[in-house]
């Protein structure tokens, strides 16, 4: 089967453009007529390579996705034909990526492809969970609804993201600032107090040893400035490179979720995002195995990632997915026991979502709870550095006066 790029005229007399597959050119026109399209010009080309590779979302914006659904949704509700509905959408697109992807789409679409396999050739922009659902939707004759629940998801899923950013944002900024004041009194204001202290008659050897520490680290900063952003720019290779094993990502993931402040954050927004993937999939009528499985795909930390496949190799086995679960340790009594009411009384997805509910209150709460906890916190780590670096200049400063007080007493 061929590929062959067309010239079409619609309806409305306006050009379009594309490329279909085919046995044959002859082929394809009637294709094309059977659309009601004009053929002004074909030609044999060569079938398009997909322009992006990877997983998750990409660099398209979920809040760009979530349009794309919501809009697309309205369109298929209201009859319009696929192609048509991806002609309109790849022209709307404001981002450049997504407009190059839906074009794509749409050709593969009007080649004869279902929804589903164009879009899975774009992994980096449909994901698993996308496809999964798309699919479901085609199956079920329910697209629509499908589009509604992804946009709803996405949006859901930005929300959250929205929040953690934030919560991560102020103890930055504050960490930032602390570095830079600190670095900036060792780096220019110790060496002039301690030239001071030496034209003042006193020896280096003479100085309290915090004094003559804190100017090791000065000197090292000023002289050795290379070899400090070499040692930390390796250091930020070798970290990246070792979170990229599967050993290093169970261990930084295992952090993340026993880390003393953010370690109930992270947790708790895995939790959250697990039910409310899970509902969504399974409201769409995707197999719960099939489900879990996506999950896993979707969920990004490994350590869940694992517990989540395997109770789905033990559903296979034919265990309920309650136990599973209670064993990883993982999820909370209440989980799991909610999960388990909704699989013994057949509304799994609706305990799931009150779950995702549930815990994206708690989401809430403990960003509040951790911002009025991190600012005292902060500006006590502020003070102690500041102070410590200010006694440390100033302790050469009391030996003087004490020497010349015992002098003039002699």
């Amino acid at each position: 089967m061929a590929t062959f790029a067309y010239t079409v005229k619609n309806a409305a007399g306006a050009v379009q453009e594309g490329l279909m597959e085919g046995d044959d050119q002859t082929a394809v026109v009637r294709k094309l007529q059977e659309q009601g399209l004009s053929v002004i010009k074909i030609k044999t080309a060569k079938p398009p390579k997909p322009k992006f590779s990877g997983g998750g979302f990409g660099k398209v914006k979920l809040a760009d996705l979530s349009i794309f659904c919501r809009q697309f949704s309205t369109m298929v509700d209201a009859g319009v034909s696929l192609v048509r509905c991806l002609n309109v959408l790849g022209q709307q697109a404001s981002s450049p990526k997504l407009k190059r992807v839906i074009q794509e789409v749409e050709s593969d679409v009007q080649s004869g492809q279902t929804l589903t396999k164009a879009l899975g050739k774009h992994p980096s922009v449909f994901n698993n969970l996308f496809v999964g659902l798309i699919h479901a939707g085609e199956i079920g004759g329910a697209l629509d609804d499908s589009l509604q629940r992804l946009s709803g998801f996405l949006e859901k899923d930005m929300e959250m993201k929205r929040k953690v950013k934030g919560a991560m944002t102020y103890p930055t900024i504050v960490m930032t600032v602390a570095v830079i004041a600190v670095l900036g009194m060792v780096t220019f204001i110790l060496p002039k107090f301690m030239q001071l202290f030496l034209d003042m008659g006193m020896k280096e050897t003479d100085m309290p040893g915090l004094t003559r520490a804190l100017m090791a680290f000065s000197h090292f900063l000023t002289s050795k400035w290379y070899f400090a952003i070499t040692i930390g720019g390796a250091a930020t290779v070798a970290f990246k490179m070792i979170v990229k094993t599967a050993p290093g990502a169970r261990v930084f993931d295992l952090f993340k979720l026993k880390a003393p402040v953010f370690g109930p954050l992270n947790h708790k927004v895995s939790i959250s995002r697990f039910a409310r993937t899970l509902a969504t999939l399974l409201t769409s009528g995707v197999p719960i195995l099939q489900a879990l499985e996506t999950v896993a795909g979707t969920v990004s930390n490994v350590i869940i990632s694992d517990a989540i496949l395997s109770a789905r190799d033990k559903i296979r086995e034919g265990d309920e997915i309650g136990g599973p679960l209670e064993r990883s340790k993982l999820f909370p009594p209440m989980v799991v026991q909610m999960i388990s009411i909704g699989e013994e009384s057949g509304a799994l997805d609706q305990m799931l979502t009150k779950v995702a509910e549930f815990y994206e209150q708690e989401v809430n709460s403990t960003i509040e709870g951790l911002t009025s906890a991190i600012e005292p916190v902060m500006i006590v780590f502020l003070g102690g550095a500041v102070g410590f670096i200010v006694i440390a200049m100033f302790m050469p400063l009391t030996a003087i006066i004490g020497g010349l007080s015992s002098g003039s007493g002699d």
